[in-house]
């Protein structure tokens, strides 16, 4: 189903509702992102309640400003990853390890486990898991402060 054909409106009970080209409703779909880091706002399915593909998004940039708006709502609710911007301090450079860092959502302090919870994306990227398995990306090591990247290195 192309982007520009795509009809999708949100219920009363808030849950998204697709009308296929059939005419068939579904009601309680979801979008997935296929490259939720690399590339947020490419490559989307939106995903049926029995957990069947009913639509390709190639762009969201291609959809209707309403359908685009309705869906990045509906993603930004489901994709919770705040990017850390700076380090503050860690607790010690053995893990586990309290760190308190600033992201792109406020500050907060979270629990490394251990250094396998870090992970590389890419050439500069980062995700690091806390012991509760919420994720926090680092976009780019060489746009963090030196003072951050000297902490970030005895991890890596």
């Amino acid at each position: 189903m192309p982007g520009h054909d795509l009809r999708l409106t949100r219920n009363a009970f808030g849950r998204l509702v697709l009308v296929t080209s059939d005419g068939r409703s579904h009601e309680g779909v979801v979008p997935v992102r296929a490259f939720p880091i690399s590339a947020p706002g490419d490559s989307i399915a939106l995903v049926g309640s029995d957990g069947h593909e009913l639509a390709w998004i190639e762009q969201l940039s291609d959809l209707r400003p309403e359908i685009r708006a309705l869906l990045e709502e509906e993603l930004a609710s489901r994709d919770f990853v705040p990017e850390i911007r700076r380090l503050r301090s860690v607790s010690s450079f053995a893990t586990p390890s309290t760190w308190e860092v600033e992201t792109d959502r406020g500050e907060t302090a979270f629990v490394l486990k251990g250094e396998e919870d870090i992970r590389r994306l890419g050439r500069s990227g980062l995700l690091i898991a806390d012991r509760h398995g919420i994720q926090f990306l680092i976009r780019d090591l060489g746009a963090l402060d030196h003072a951050s990247r000297r902490l970030l290195d005895r991890f890596l």
